[in-house]
């Protein structure tokens, strides 16, 4: 049952109703286990933390800044920050000298908590170069300090400023003085195609977005969530927060690439991804399907084939199957599902969101073949996350992004772009009054610049407006619809599409290196390293056979006509990609300007 407690408040209520029950777990890595934090623990935490920061003389709505991978000190900082109606801004573990410079400054932060060795190093740079920063607070206690940082202290060096809960008076009246319209957060986006805007979240848009989600979603005190996404960004956050009023169990996944490993540890009932995480399992089960032995592999294709019909076909519709039907499936759910769901750590499945890109069909056929209970969303961070989602007890389309939340309204404007309204959405970018005012309408519309249309009751999201190419025969060309459909092939990991006032459609390919080289084995292919194999005429002819296998059902226009290996990925130092590990195009475009002018030579 949600608990409608304000965030200054709600842990505190949790700890009274749920006392010494886990609230948290984290693995510890010198011990090498997962270790326990009960709801009384969690709840004294934040009230150290809350007592700490007016310690420091942290004032009303005074910005603070979290900067770390996730662990469950960014919780205690975020809550009891709350608690004193201060502002906590979340920077991404990834972030550059020159991102947490920019932030620090436009957002005037005094006090930083940092993660690990890395960020710690950042910051301190920042702190030493600039007059905002005062102090660093640092999580890990493996973190070596400079010796010449005189300031910085450890986090259990803070919490003992908060020993005796000498301010806990002021930290309840100041909790009973929290308005809706206070800010919460200020979430910098991660900027494909400039400089960084905060986005403005108040504890109103966060109220209101858990009274809608109570309808949507089957969410109990009964799950158990696992936390990998970056508490950063506005979809794990709000999802954790969603969590935490409902009573959950939040394992909190400290490094992204041990997620796999903590699925089979954890075991969770839900866990929020991104659409590429799913991907990565579609391609793994192929793989293990392609490698299997005939009778064997039989079987898994004849499994996911009565999946994909009892679940897509039927289920998915609201149409009660065949009684045969539903006997096979039910074999094959106690059996071969059943291990590969067991394989994946998801045998106690409730259901997973999923959000942040589009879904290519084949992925979503896939996992609900499976028995995934895949919940497909759409929001952003202006709306404090979901704006529309998947419903499991109405019709779900494939390719659609669900069902409008109670309490978000929807428009489709203009050039069929999606237009939103409501007590979810932000009140505008921080210290921007001018981006602000571009952002909504005069009647007050929020322009998402995301193109779409609404059918029988579900959103669906056609591209990015301002993404949409012009060749230079006037085609408009929808890269991200492209790129979608072709990223689920095996021997791609990423792919950006290039066609503005281009004669024909091309495409960048980032292999996945060891399925590539796999092949180049079998096929007796040498090669000296991976910038020779790309080069290779037989690999390319090979994944350009692929593509357009894939693409047969696009317009002719639309079609990639000639593509480029790369032998390197996009990276975030280079300025490719951005903290979310989107594609920033025009720096793409620029680092390969001769990869792409070449593909036009005749």
């Amino acid at each position: 049952m949600l608990n409608e407690t304000p965030l200054s408040r709600v842990i505190h209520s949790q700890a009274e109703r749920y006392g010494e029950r886990v609230a948290l777990r984290y693995r510890d890595y010198d011990l090498g286990k997962w270790c326990d934090i009960s709801w009384l623990d969690f709840s004294h935490r934040v009230k150290l933390v809350s007592n700490a920061l007016l310690e420091m003389g942290v004032g009303v709505q005074e910005n603070i800044a979290t900067f770390s991978q996730n662990k469950p000190e960014c919780l205690f900082v975020d809550f009891g920050a709350y608690g004193i109606r201060a502002v906590t801004i979340p920077f991404y573990a990834t972030s550059s000298e020159t991102q947490v410079k920019y932030m620090v400054s436009d957002a005037n932060i005094r006090y930083i908590f940092v993660g690990e060795q890395y960020q710690y190093d950042i910051a301190l740079r920042v702190m030493q170069i600039g007059p905002h920063v005062k102090k660093l607070i640092i999580f890990d206690p493996h973190v070596v300090k400079n010796p010449q940082d005189t300031t910085s202290i450890y986090f259990d060096e803070f919490l003992q400023m908060g020993e005796g809960l000498q301010h806990q008076e002021e930290v309840e009246k100041r909790s009973d003085e929290l308005k809706p319209e206070d800010l919460a957060n200020v979430l910098y986006t991660s900027g494909t195609t400039g400089l960084s805007k905060g986005v403005m979240q108040t504890h109103l848009q966060y109220a209101t977005a858990f009274r809608g989600h109570v309808s949507a979603l089957p969410l109990s005190d009964q799950d158990v969530i696992l936390n990998f996404l970056p508490f950063t960004h506005i979809f794990e956050r709000a999802w954790s927060y969603l969590c935490i009023c409902y009573g959950c169990t939040l394992c909190v996944n400290l490094k992204p690439q041990d997620v796999l490993q903590s699925m089979l540890e954890v075991h969770p009932t839900c866990m929020s991804a991104v659409p590429r995480f799913w991907e990565k399992v579609y391609a793994g089960v192929k793989e293990k399907i392609n490698s299997s032995p005939a009778v064997q592999r039989t079987l898994m294709l004849d499994a996911l084939r009565v999946g994909k019909e009892y679940n897509v076909k039927y289920r998915m519709r609201g149409i009660v199957p065949p009684v045969s039907l539903k006997m096979k499936y039910k074999f094959y759910e106690k059996t071969i599902i059943a291990l590969l769901l067991k394989n994946l750590g998801l045998e106690r499945q409730n259901f997973f969101p999923t959000a942040g890109a589009a879904v290519p069909v084949e992925v979503e056929e896939f996992v609900h073949a499976c028995g995934i209970g895949m919940i497909v969303g759409y929001g952003l961070t202006e709306s404090c996350a979901t704006v529309s989602c998947d419903r499991w007890n109405k019709t779900i389309s494939l390719g659609s992004v669900g069902r409008v939340l109670d309490g978000v309204n929807v428009k489709i404007g203009e050039n069929n772009e999606v237009l939103l309204k409501g007590d979810t959405i932000t009140k505008g970018y921080y210290r921007k009054a001018e981006v602000t005012a571009n952002a909504f309408d005069k009647d007050g519309w929020f322009h998402t610049g995301d193109a779409g249309y609404l059918k029988d009751g579900e959103l669906f999201l056609t591209d990015r407006i301002k993404d949409l190419f012009k060749t230079s025969n006037g085609k408009y060309i929808a890269p991200q619809m492209i790129e979608t459909k072709l990223v689920v092939d095996r021997f791609i990991d990423q792919i950006v599409i290039i066609a503005d006032q281009h004669k024909f459609v091309s495409a960048l390919v980032i292999p996945d290196y060891p399925v590539l080289e796999s092949w180049a084995k079998k096929h007796n292919i040498e090669y000296k390293d991976r910038a020779e194999l790309c080069a290779n005429p037989e690999a390319v002819k090979m994944v350009m056979e692929r593509i357009e296998t894939l693409q047969q059902e696009f317009a002719h226009y639309e079609q990639v006509k000639r593509i480029t290996l790369l032998p390197t990925p996009f990276s975030m130092e280079r300025g490719e990609l951005t903290n979310t590990l989107k594609v920033k195009r025009p720096v793409v475009y620029q680092n390969y300007k001769a990869e792409i002018e070449k593909m036009y030579e005749e």
